[in-house]
């Protein structure tokens, strides 16, 4: 199955969303942190996915290519990031095979997510006109 990630930095703090099987699973307001951050708690949630779905084996798709690249070990993974690096890496893996793979962000199902809910602004309250009626 595939499971798309994205992580995120907003005014609200870090956020990130997976996307799998045609539903949206969705963290927000994560605390301070940077986007990289936010894009190892999305790697790390979605590997996560995969094992509470219980999937034989998985694609992990995103568009963080230097997380990706880090997470593959292509790449030395800064200090700041070990925590996250160590702690996916002590995640058990599907019984099969597991892929991470980049994606553009135009494919990417979670960045796509979460750039809907930032555009996305409540309502405002609607005015109060005083009932007619006495």
């Amino acid at each position: 199955m595939k499971i798309f990630f994205d992580g995120g930095y907003s005014p609200a703090g870090m956020e990130y969303a997976l996307v799998a099987g045609g539903r949206t699973y969705m963290r927000r307001n994560l605390g301070e942190g940077s986007s990289m951050e936010a894009e190892w708690l999305a790697l790390i949630a979605a590997l996560t996915l995969a094992n509470d779905l219980g999937l034989p084996e998985a694609v992990l798709l995103g568009d963080a290519a230097a997380v990706i690249a880090q997470a593959h070990g292509a790449i030395r993974c800064p200090p700041a990031y070990r925590e996250h690096y160590e702690r996916f890496h002590s995640l058990p893996r599907p019984a099969g095979r597991l892929r991470i793979r980049y994606i553009k962000r135009t494919q990417n199902l979670a960045g796509i997510a979460l750039e809907a809910v930032q555009r996305w602004a409540p309502p405002h309250p609607s005015p109060h006109f005083p009932s007619s009626r006495a």
